[in-house]
């Protein structure tokens, strides 16, 4: 009898460790597939979030809801100019990896790319357009896009710059996609400075270091020895290191010019001021000093995207990533006029006739959004657009059956700053629903909106419709007229890929 329950007793155990096993093997499928794809998140007590095991953080992105214009017929944000998301995304492309959710910001997609947009007139420094379209990916809705254009100025005749260079010099950016691939960027950047130029280099990880202070820019050789010095060891006191570039830049603050620091960093701050509420603070504290903030953010693994991008936000700079070589030459050659702001604190409000428009939705801008009293308000901080930049939104449109054509279907006003100056000024488009079809809009519009169909494909969005791949990559293959540099083709490529990993 005895040997009966021992036998019993040893099947019991044996038995429970079977389950015990089975489900622990189902949690850790659960666990790496969910890490694999990068979308379970976890939050700390600023709203910062990062995926569960990569160590990158992103904020998250609720994507703007239908408005009925019966309820709210007007919507009020500031205009976003980077281009950070497009090359990041790409970087998990490339990898054969699906990015994270919250890594697509559709509107840094789209504006990533030139638009031919019409030059500024009448001395504004920003040119508006508008149209409106059938939406190829529901064809019972239409499409309105909305194009800022920041006017051309001759590399020779722009401002004199004073530049400061902020360079995370911390062990974490010790990789050759960190900052070797910053060194190289910014030599790229030194051989395009001019003689009325100047520049500083300033340093952080455990300790704060002015590595070379403002120098003109003809002196190549001695920017370039500094750059080539640097090393990366330590940790990342991101925060005090941002003083004393703003104090470098005020010292030599030039009147008229373009007064701007350039942060190189994956934005992994540890020390002192670390957590993005108190970068925040500290970047609307130095906006008033009238120098603008960008950001370069590299790297993988550790990388705060969140974070950066909030800086750039709240530091009337641009944010942009930077995934490799080619990409630097874009941001520091191709696109140089990006550090040369026209136009500051740039918002939108866009006024829906209820005769024609039934409900209205904003693709992307989640965290440009802005209450519809603050379009007046010039305390109100928002997006600047610099030299030859282009600027696009779209919104997605339910029309009612029948619709006033003599009236204008959607009255848009913008509100601007001249770079230095307090008081914003007002611009005014009318834009009209003229029929037309997708396939007869403008290639402008057809591009930004394959642009918008991959982002919502590949955010899995329930905004995206009925679009498949082949329906965007034909989309975007048939506006190719209009590509500086190529990057519309190179789109075609990661539409490809994306449809591969899907």
């Amino acid at each position: 009898m005895q040997n009966i329950k021992t036998v019993f007793y040893l099947f019991s155990i044996a038995f429970a460790m079977l389950l015990f096993n089975c489900e622990s093997s189902k949690e850790r499928e659960t666990i790496s597939a969910e890490s694999a794809w990068g979308n379970q998140l976890s939050s700390d007590s600023n709203g910062f979030f990062s995926p569960g095991t990569t160590g990158e953080g992103y904020n998250e992105i609720i994507e703007n809801p239908w408005t009925e214009t019966n309820e709210e017929a007007v919507s009020t944000f500031s205009i976003d100019a980077d281009g950070g998301s497009y090359s990041n995304v790409r970087r998990f492309l490339d990898s054969d990896e699906l990015p994270p959710i919250d890594a697509i910001r559709t509107e840094e997609l789209i504006n990533y790319f030139q638009y031919n947009y019409p030059e500024p007139i009448d001395g504004h420094p920003i040119a508006l357009d508008g149209e409106i379209a059938t939406c190829p990916w529901d064809e019972s809705h239409k499409l309105l896009r909305i194009g800022l254009k920041g006017k051309h100025i001759d590399r020779n005749e722009l401002a004199p710059a004073n530049f400061v260079f902020l360079i995370d010099v911390s062990g974490s950016m010790n990789s050759e996609n960190k900052l070797p691939l910053l060194k190289e960027a910014f030599m790229m950047f030194a051989n395009h400075m001019r003689a009325d130029d100047r520049v500083a280099i300033v340093t952080y990880s455990g300790r704060v270091e002015v590595l070379l202070e403002s120098t003109p820019g003809n002196f190549t050789n001695r920017i370039k020895n500094a750059i080539s010095q640097l090393n990366a060891n330590g940790s990342t006191n991101g925060g005090q290191a941002i003083h004393t570039a703003y104090k470098i830049a005020s010292t030599n603050f030039i009147p008229g010019g373009n007064n701007r620091i350039i942060l190189g960093t994956d934005g992994d701050f540890n020390v002192g001021v670390s957590s993005q509420d108190e970068l925040i603070e500290l970047i609307e504290e130095k906006r008033d000093s009238k120098v603008f903030l960008s950001v370069l953010g590299v790297g993988t693994g550790n990388y705060q995207d969140g974070k950066m991008e909030q800086l750039a936000n709240n530091g009337n700079g641009t944010y942009e990533y930077i995934d490799g070589i080619d990409q630097a030459r874009k941001v520091f050659v191709e696109e140089i006029g990006k550090f040369y702001a026209v136009a500051k604190d740039v918002k939108i409000q866009v006024e829906f006739n209820s005769r024609n428009v039934r409900k209205y939705r904003l693709i992307g801008y989640e965290n440009r959004l802005l209450e519809n009293e603050e379009f007046e308000d010039d305390t109100k901080d928002a997006g600047e657009i610099g030299v030859d930049q282009a600027v696009t939104a779209l919104y997605e449109l339910e029309m009612e059956s029948i619709t006033a054509l003599f009236q204008p279907s959607i009255t848009v006003d913008f509100r601007y700053k001249q770079p230095e100056s307090e008081n914003s000024q007002l611009l005014q488009l009318e834009v009209f629903d003229d029929l037309n079809s997708f396939s007869n809009a403008s290639e402008n519009t057809r591009f930004a909106a394959a642009v918008a169909a991959y982002g919502l494909k590949l955010r899995d969005s329930e905004y995206r419709g009925d679009a498949s791949w082949d329906d965007i990559l034909n989309w975007a293959n048939n506006a190719q007229n209009f590509d500086p540099n190529n990057y519309r083709f190179e789109f075609l490529d990661l539409i490809e890929k994306a449809k591969e990993l899907k």
